[in-house]
Parts: C-alpha cells; structure tokens; sequence
C-alpha cells in the first residue's frame, strides 16, 4: 500500500497543478454552440476576472481594492467568449448570460440573443446577452433577437439600466440594442485566428 501511495502523489500533484486554459478554448463547441465562460456568477457584487497567465479567477482591481458593486449585485452571469480577443491586453468579449448563477470557471454553450451597445469614457462597447443553448437550463424562452424583444422588453430595460448605473465612475451611457445577427458578426470579428 506504501508503494502505491508513493506513486499516486507525484500523479496527483501534477493533476492538481494542471488549470484549464479558459481563454484558448473553442470559441464553439464540438456541436457548433457558441460557448461562454462565467467569471461573475448572477447575484454576486463580487467583479472576479480571469487571469490568464495564471488561470485562475482574481477579483478585479480598482485604485488597489478589490472592486465591489455598490450597487443591485450582477442580474446575470457575466464573462467572456473564449477565443475571442478584443484589445492588446487579450481581454475577450464580453457576454451576459440570463440564467441561474453559475461559479466562476463555468464552461457554458449559449445561444446569443442580441447585443448591448453601451458607451463608457467615450469608447463603444458590446455585451452579447445570451441564454444557455440546453433548454433545461432556460429562464427565458427567446432563442433570438425578436423573440427576447417582444416577450421580455422589461428584462432588456433592467439590463440596459444596470450597466449604465452599476458603476457610477465610469460615466457609462447606454446606446442601443442590436439584434442575434449583429452578436454573430461581432464574434466573427473578435475571434483569434
């Protein structure tokens, strides 16, 4: 029993060492779903972000604190698209996901609905609001663009009046909404080739 024990912590250790690389995986999934890793579960006040020199989620930093939401907590999960990279930094674009709170380093496959067109500090930026692809895991029953804007216009204006509050130093406006087309487009262009 020794001999065993000895030879299955060396294998443990490098399997505990071992961390998904979240940012380099599929942008879609084995059966063409466009995937979303969660790094702010739903709920939370909590700005986690990953790391990826070290793979793992750290709380987002502001003037050396942990940033904190002094606001309502996040309406849905928040996170990023993998492979997909929308500044030198490496930062992926973002994406919203309206379903029930799911931990950091949840791998999900989505179906976009649209995208939130908000302006912080005078730069655009896009969050694509989403919905999990397996039916069973569904708040809401759109599956795109039109069916999101006619059965829950309420959920798309609570969305639009978080960001533009949540964060009351960014001096964020919102500016529109563009429907699941526009959200296709936008992963195509931010996509790591």
């Amino acid at each position: 029993m020794k001999h065993l024990t000895l030879l299955l912590l060396p294998l443990l250790a490098l399997l505990a060492a071992c961390k998904t690389d979240y940012a380099n995986l599929p942008t879609y999934s084995a059966t063409r779903q466009l995937q979303a890793v969660i790094e702010v579960p739903a709920g939370s006040s909590h700005r986690l972000v990953y790391a990826p020199e070290t793979n793992e989620f750290i709380p987002d930093k502001a003037a050396g604190k942990d940033r904190i939401t002094a606001f309502l907590p996040y309406p849905a999960n928040l996170g990023f698209i993998p492979s997909t990279e929308t500044n030198s930094t490496g930062k992926g674009l973002e994406i919203l996901v309206i379903a029930e709170s799911r931990p950091p380093g949840t791998v999900m496959d989505v179906v976009p609905l649209g995208v939130l067109q908000l302006e912080t500090a005078g730069e655009l930026e896009h969050i694509i609001v989403a919905t999990p692809a397996r039916p069973s895991e569904q708040l809401i029953t759109a599956t795109d663009y039109a069916s999101f804007s006619t059965h829950y216009p309420a959920a798309k204006v609570i969305l639009q009046t978080w960001f533009a509050h949540h964060n009351p130093t960014a001096r964020t406006r919102f500016v529109g909404w563009r429907d699941d087309k526009f959200a296709d487009q936008e992963i195509q262009r931010w996509m790591k080739l």
